[in-house]
């Protein structure tokens, strides 16, 4: 979810959670990382465009009642920039999360996730080209040492077998993803100022319908998903949990303390992620798989830090 996205603040009412940012935060991170767990028990079973748009759409019909007047009132300022809210809904919900579990057809959710804590330093460089925000030599060094992480998971520690490289089709699948991702977490500088609510409402709902060409031509091409519990369960979580619930939580917790100091969070992923990985799917992790990590996270380290004046 992009950083920009804020919710109001509840009613005076509202459980003692919604004043723990921390715990709010850590509950995305939990939530996303179990998507990548759900997505890949769900490969083979569920065609990825149908995860996606059935995903998203009951995403949008949960939040729906709460987000209706308030996409009401801001429809002025979203008819006004609805190019680049379409495209927020194409890159964020559309197609992001349909190459995940595309890519999770062909490789492990650990291979996922830990590429993922890239994400940052990809935004850093969409930034660069869209905004003109500079690197400076702190981030390039940053930069360098993530890409080395990636490298070490993609080539399975094995940096001598660069020159003939054979890359699993998942990694490549969802390293295009990874960079839809950060598009779409620079985009919104530019989007309309509006509700939160109006924001996910919008978003959810584009980004499904705009899957419609996609699943029907998925249903023609492949299996259809089978009734199972197993399958309806699937679809309950990633509607419910990485979608609503992390979306909610992770724009209270950026309303709380702002969106640089939630930005850390985005690294929690991998670690919830790892372990449920193993815990859930007997997933081993291998040397490669901590030596890329530590990489990736010395580079984010080095990136983000605040320079000293």
């Amino acid at each position: 979810m992009s950083a920009s996205d804020t919710a109001a603040s509840p009613p005076a009412s509202t459980s003692w959670i919604a004043n723990q940012p921390y715990l709010l935060l850590c509950i995305t991170a939990l939530c996303w990382a179990g998507n990548a767990i759900v997505g890949r028990l769900a490969a083979g079973h569920i065609p990825p465009v149908t995860l996606s748009f059935l995903r998203w759409s009951a995403a949008f019909l949960i939040i729906l009642p709460f987000a209706w007047k308030h996409l009401v009132h801001d429809w002025p300022a979203i008819r006004q920039k609805l190019g680049i809210m379409i495209v927020l809904s194409i890159t964020g919900i559309g197609a992001f999360n349909t190459l995940q579990y595309w890519a999770l057809e062909y490789t492990q959710a650990l291979n996922t996730l830990l590429l993922q804590s890239a994400a940052p330093l990809v935004v850093a460089i969409w930034s660069l080209l869209l905004l003109g925000v500079r690197l400076t030599l702190a981030q390039t060094l940053g930069v360098l040492l993530s890409l080395c992480g990636v490298l070490v998971i993609i080539l399975h520690g094995d940096l001598t077998t660069l020159s003939k490289i054979e890359f699993n089709k998942g990694d490549l699948i969802f390293i295009v993803a990874l960079i839809i991702f950060a598009l779409y977490s620079v985009l919104p500088l530019k989007r309309p100022s509006i509700h939160g609510l109006s924001f996910v409402g919008f978003t959810f709902g584009c980004g499904a319908a705009c899957l419609i060409p996609f699943l029907i031509w998925e249903l023609t091409t492949r299996p259809l998903m089978q009734l199972t519990t197993s399958n309806l369960l699937t679809l309950f979580y990633v509607a419910v949990f990485p979608s609503t619930l992390a979306y909610l939580c992770f724009n209270r917790g950026v309303a709380l303390i702002g969106a640089n100091r939630a930005a850390p969070f985005f690294h929690v992923v991998p670690v919830f992620g790892t372990v449920m990985s193993v815990a859930f799917l007997g997933e081993h992790p291998q040397l490669f798989h901590f030596v890329g990590f530590a990489l990736v996270l010395t580079g984010v380290f080095v990136a983000s830090r605040k320079q000293a004046t």
